[in-house]
């Protein structure tokens, strides 16, 4: 049996979209493979990383609503989404862009 990924709470349209394009088409492979991975395929598939667009996956497979994330434990899935983001981001469109980067000029 499949189910869509929208079926999952907090899941609509536009993550179904994104995990197609990332080859997640059922709510079973959303599950079996877990947020991060799934998270870290979305973005290698091109979606633009943002953390609300992260936990609310994490919560949604959780069977909770999106904004049942506080306190330490949104402290700690926000530490998950950047570790994800900075392993999966795209690299510096320009040279002076990496060389900014390598001498750590900007934060990460």
């Amino acid at each position: 049996m499949s189910t869509p990924v929208s079926s999952i709470r907090n899941l609509g349209p536009a993550v179904e979209l994104a995990c197609a394009k990332a080859g997640i088409h059922t709510a079973e492979a959303l599950r079996t493979l877990g947020a991060d991975v799934a998270y870290t395929r979305m973005i290698a598939a091109g979606m633009r990383p943002h953390f609300i667009g992260y936990y609310a996956p994490v919560m949604g497979l959780q069977g909770r609503p999106w904004n049942d994330c506080q306190g330490a434990e949104k402290e700690a899935l926000r530490a998950a989404f950047d570790q994800i983001k900075t392993r999966n981001a795209p690299a510096p469109a320009d040279t002076l862009d990496r060389l900014l980067d390598d001498i750590g000029v900007r934060k990460p």
